[in-house]
C-alpha cells in the first residue's frame, strides 16, 4: 500500500510529437465519495481495481492501492458502476528524468487534456515542457471521479 504524489496540469500546446506510447482507457467508479474512490479500469488489454483515499491539503498526495484483475471481471464490474464512464487516451511523454501521463478525454469530457506527473515528494523539481499549461493540482473538478459527475462540456 502506498502514497501517490502527483501534480496535475492543463495542456496548452502540441504534445503529440513527443509521445512514446499511448493506451486507451475506459473506467468507471463503484464509489466516488472523496474519502474513498473505488475505480475499475480497462487499460489496453488489462483490468485494474483501484482504491484512492482523500487528498491532503495541497491535493498532491493521497493513499492509493491498485491490483490487476482479470479483464472479464473488470467488464462485469463496469456494468454496476455509478453513471458516467470516463473514456480517454493516455499518452506517455518523457521529460528529463520523469514521465508525464497526458490524458485526452472523449465523450462528455471532450476538449479536456490534462497532464500528470508522479513525484517522490511534493517539493521534487522537474522539467516543465513548453506544452505544459496551468497547474490544477488540488482542483477537484479535474479528478476523474468528479469528471464523471460533472463533465467538462457542462462547465
Amino acid at each position: 500500500m502506498g502514497k501517490e504524489i502527483e501534480r496535475k496540469f492543463l495542456v496548452k500546446g502540441d504534445f503529440k510529437p513527443f509521445v512514446s506510447k499511448q493506451t486507451r482507457i475506459v473506467q468507471g467508479y463503484l464509489s466516488s465519495v472523496p474519502e474513498r474512490t473505488v475505480r475499475v479500469r480497462i487499460k489496453g488489454d488489462k483490468g485494474f481495481l483501484t482504491i484512492k483515499g482523500i487528498g491532503n491539503v495541497s491535493g498532491a498526495s493521497r493513499y492509493e492501492w491498485e491490483k490487476e484483475i482479470p479483464i472479464s471481471e473488470t467488464e462485469e464490474l463496469l456494468k454496476i458502476c455509478e453513471p458516467g464512464v470516463i473514456d480517454k487516451t493516455r499518452f506517455l511523454i518523457s521529460a528529463g528524468s520523469h514521465t508525464f501521463e497526458v490524458d485526452e478525454f472523449y465523450g462528455e469530457n471532450k476538449g479536456l487534456i490534462v497532464a500528470e506527473i508522479e513525484l517522490g515528494s511534493e517539493t521534487e523539481s522537474f522539467e516543465k515542457p513548453n506544452w505544459l499549461g496551468e497547474e490544477v493540482t488540488g482542483d477537484t473538478r479535474y479528478y476523474n471521479s468528479m469528471l464523471m459527475k460533472n463533465p467538462f462540456t457542462r462547465w
